[in-house]
Parts: structure tokens; sequence; C-alpha cells
């Protein structure tokens, strides 16, 4: 075999031949191994012949390299030490960027032009010549290196993978929930069939009056909240002084494939609010002071707070003292790429297939959210584990993002039309499907509005218009990074900053410009603006739960063990 710098062509068509042997013997035994046909070997041959000549094709353009130093795909030294695979990354990204170019001249509206830059920036992303073999230099150098093992391995991986029906972002044997993830010491006070409501047990001799009542987003698993005790804002909240509880939601089985928008409401919201009123005004500690709580809403979480907290202020109930959202949209006039892709065709054929009853696949919403950040959450882990064979890391953040939940297919159905498509929320007295009427602008509760800077999936300056609905005051934070890596992002990192008091403006971009920059977490301001609605401090609860509410299992509780796998 030649060397790859001394006569990289050569090296390619050796490369070719005896690689093309090797892969396709691995892959027929590999297959045969998990029971698939042999016709796999003729499929992986033609696939591979198209794929070198691609590339073939590309290495005979001549001229001289350029790299790009920002673009991750391309920073390995084989991409620039042959003038052929410069070229071929060179005049990747040159058609890329004329693509691009072609999407942004198009005669198309807005609404459009933001569909096809999506389409095509999938069709960019995926004919990049690093997520193909004969075309990835780094790949084809390490398979000679290991005598193909690199290449065994990589079949391995996308087997394992295919049998889970989603691409591994994590190592998902380093994690256990309950044993490294969610290990804040709790327990399960209530349950049925929707929810688990946990109570962590008090960090501090005294804590706030009002507890905190924390409402995650239902198509992931609650511990985003609770990963591990470094980066845990349960633990954080109640090293503050606070007593946490958490709402876990359900993994949606067939037998609750009916529940609605409003069933989340009232079996999940408005319940946990309950039960957590009972349990923390119960043994005459707080005196006097209403039974009022704090709350909480990741995401989706938080439009679920929101629209309860509506409700409930409809019917003249006030148990909310504040909310705080994290993410969250309640405006989705500018949704992102998200609001880009759901239309009336989409949201009509949702209603026909699982509207009435069904499930929607965590899965498919899986890919769905990673096919928006495709170059970070889809082909590196292609290329590394298919092409290069080697394992995803451990990383609890991916590891959680792989453990979505199932939704019921009347409640996912009904979000979409009255959220993303006709933006129903933000509409005074609107009718949810039990007849509940919905008003944002009646909850009286201060709220804490947190958006990211770089979230793709809440644009932060729509998560600003927040603020001109909600009627109560409100306080506005900004912080770096996106939609996960923003919240989880715990002082004692000392990692990225936040934007405050900015002066109250109609625009979003008004705001920042006026707002001032701090350096770390933004959860030191969050814990400070959490106290002033605490009701005083007040010692610690011994026992967990009441007699009505008594810990029937330890958390973090039987429900977020369900895996949709």
């Amino acid at each position: 075999m030649s060397d790859l710098s001394a006569d990289p062509l050569n090296f390619l068509q050796q490369a070719s031949v005896e690689g093309r042997t090797l892969i396709a013997r691995t892959f027929t035994e590999k297959s045969a191994a998990n029971g698939l046909g042999a016709g796999w070997e003729d499929l992986f041959s033609q696939a591979w012949q198209v794929w070198f000549g691609l590339g073939e094709s590309l290495l005979e353009i001549a001229g001289a390299p350029q790299d790009d130093a920002r673009d991750k795909r391309f920073a390995g030294q084989a991409w620039r030490e042959d003038k052929r695979f410069a070229v071929l990354q060179r005049s990747y990204r040159t058609y890329a960027h004329f693509m691009q170019r072609a999407v942004d001249s198009a005669p198309v509206d807005d609404n459009a032009k933001g569909q096809l830059r999506f389409v095509t920036r999938q069709v960019i992303d995926a004919m990049s010549p690093a997520n193909f073999l004969a075309t990835n230099p780094e790949a084809i150098q390490l398979a000679l290196e290991t005598q193909g093992q690199s290449l065994a391995r990589g079949v391995e991986l996308f087997l394992r993978d295919a049998s889970k029906g989603r691409i591994s972002m994590s190592d998902e044997n380093a994690f256990v929930v309950g044993k490294n993830l969610a290990t804040t010491e709790g327990a399960v006070i209530y349950e049925n069939p929707l929810m688990q409501l946990i109570m962590y047990r008090p960090l501090t001799k005294k804590v706030a009056a009002r507890p905190l009542l924390m409402i995650p987003p239902c198509i992931n698993k609650f511990y985003i909240l609770d990963l591990q005790p470094e980066n845990s804002l349960v633990r954080y909240a109640l090293t503050q002084g606070q007593t946490v509880f958490m709402l876990s939601w359900r993994n949606i089985t067939p037998e609750l494939d009916t529940l609605h928008w409003h069933d989340y409401l009232h079996q999940g919201v408005i319940k946990a609010i309950d039960v957590v009123c009972d349990v923390a005004f119960d043994d005459g500690a707080t005196g006097s002071l209403p039974k009022q709580i704090n709350t909480l809403g990741f995401c989706i979480g938080g439009a679920l707070l929101s629209s309860a907290a509506a409700m409930l202020a409809a019917r003249g109930r006030q148990e909310i003292a504040s909310m705080t959202l994290l993410t969250t949209l309640l405006d989705y006039t500018d949704a992102g790429e998200i609001g880009l892709l759901i239309n009336e065709s989409s949201v009509s054929g949702r209603e026909q297939s699982i509207g009435q009853r069904g499930i929607m696949r965590a899965k498919e919403l899986g890919m769905s959210f990673a096919s928006l950040r495709a170059n970070d959450l889809i082909w590196p882990y292609v290329v590394n584990g298919y092409l290069k064979g080697q394992s995803p890391e451990a990383f609890d953040l991916l590891y959680w993002n792989a453990d979505g939940t199932n939704l019921p297919g009347p409640m996912f159905a009904w979000y979409l039309r009255n959220t993303y498509l006709e933006n129903n929320l933000r509409r005074p007295d609107h009718c949810l499907p039990d007849g509940s009427r919905i008003d944002l602008r009646q909850i009286s509760a201060p709220t804490y509005v947190y958006a990211s800077k770089e979230d793709h999936l809440v644009p932060w300056h729509t998560s600003f218009e927040s603020t001109k609905i909600l009627s109560a005051p409100t306080t506005f934070v900004l912080g770096s990074s996106g939609h996960i890596a923003g919240v989880i992002n715990p002082p004692a990192h000392g990692k990225r900053n936040y934007w405050v008091d900015g002066q109250s403006a109609e625009s979003a971009s008004a705001w920042l410009k006026s707002a001032n920059s701090h350096t770390g977490s933004w959860w030191p301001h969050w814990a400070a603006w959490l106290k002033q609605n605490s009701g005083g401090m007040v010692p610690a609860r011994k026992v967990l739960g009441n007699h009505r509410y008594p810990p029937t299992e330890a958390a973090p509780g039987s429900y977020v063990q369900v895996r949709c796998d």
C-alpha cells in the first residue's frame, strides 16, 4: 500500500480495491450475525463505488488549498497536508456557498425562503466529503493503521444503532438514572397515571416558607434539572434554602394515548400544585402566610405552567406566588426553523393519524430536533462512529437528550395547531378542548423569563415577547449558549455570561443594547430574585410528604426509569 502523503490518488485507488473487499466482507459477516440478508454486500459495494467515484472526480480538480479553521469537519491535518483533499473540501464549501446564495436571492416570501434555507442546509450538510469513507482521508488512514479494525468496529456501531432506531451520541453504558444521574435525595409522594411528584430533602436548616415546584418539558425526562451533583439546578436550589418539588412525566403507553393538553394541565400541573400546597402548609410553620408556591417551567413545561396559571387565575385561585420560565415560548409568531417546518398540511396529517388517539414517538421527535443542528448532532457521530469506529464519549447532557418520552397523539396534535400554526396561547380567552378558557394576561404572579442567545429551538427575541404578554412584573434575563447548555450552567464552572437590567423596550434588540453583561452563571441572579418571593425563612421539614401524601418510593421514582428503546 502506498503512503498517503506521497501519492494520495494512488493511495485512494488501492484503498478502494482492498478496502472495498475488506469492508464488504466485514459488513456481510456482521449483517449475517444480526439476521440481515446477504443482499447487503451488493448494496454496500454499489454505494462504495458511488462514493469513491465522487471523491476521485473531485480530487482531479486543480487549485490551491484553502482552509477554514472554523469548520470542525475539516480541521484535521489530513485535509490540509494534501492539496487534493484540500481542494476537495474547498470545492465543497464553494458549492455550498453558491447554493446558499441562490436560496437567498430566490424570489419567494420570507416563509418559503426559510423553508428553502432549511432544506438546502440539510442537503449541504449531508453531501460533505467528510461523511463518506472514500473522501475522508482521516477515516482511510485510520482504517489502514488498524488493518481494517476501525471499519469493523464502525459496522458494529452502525448495526447497534440501527437496532435502536437512532444514532448514539453518548456512551450510554456510562450512566444509570438514580445511580450517577438524578441522585439528589428525595421521595415520590404522589403519583397518578400521568405523573409522579417528587419532594427533595432540604439541605439547609432553614428554608424559604414558599416551596418551589419545577415543571420540566414533557418531551424529555425531568433529570435535565438534576443531572450530576455539580450541574444540578435542583441541588443548587436546595443549597440556596429552597424546598424543591419536581414533576416527573410518564412515558406514554398505548393505554394513555387519548390524553389531551387539558389533561396535562389538570392531572399534571394543577394536581402537582394542589399536592405541594397541601404538604408545604400543613404543619403550621408558615403561620398565616397564604398557600402560595413558587414555580418553574422549562421549555414546553413553561407553556404548560403558564396555561395552568391562567386557568387558575380565571377561577380566582392565586396559589402561584411567582413563575420562572426557562427557554419558553408563549408567542409563536417567530418560532424559528421549527415553525417554518410546520404548516396546515403537516398538522392536518398528524390530526388525521393520531389526533384522536395514538402516540407521537420520542425517536421521531428526537431526530426532528437533531436535524436542526445536523452538523452538531448527527454527522459528527456518523463520521466518528461508523467511518472511524470510535464509540461516543460519556456526556450527561447528550445521554439525557436521547432519553425522550412518547407523547399522546391528541395532546401533540393540539399543541402543534394551537401554538406553532395558529399561535392561540397568546390570544385572550382562548378555549381549550374541555371548555376551559386561557388568558395569560390574568396571571398576577411576578415572572422571571430566561432565554438563551444561541437557542435554535426557542429564539430569544421571541421569548422576549413574553414580557409583553404577561401583565404582571417580569424580569428578563438573556444567557449565552444554546437551549440546554445555556440553562445548565452552574456557577462553579465560571463559564459564559448573561445580560440583565435592560431598559423597557418594544424590541428585544433594543433591550439588549441597554442591558448589562455579567460574567458567569445566571443562577445566582435567579436565586436572589427567587428569595424576594420566598415569604421569609422557616425551619426545614424533617419529614418528606405528610399523612395524606406519604413517600411511596425513593427519588428519582419509577416513571423516569422507563426508556423508549
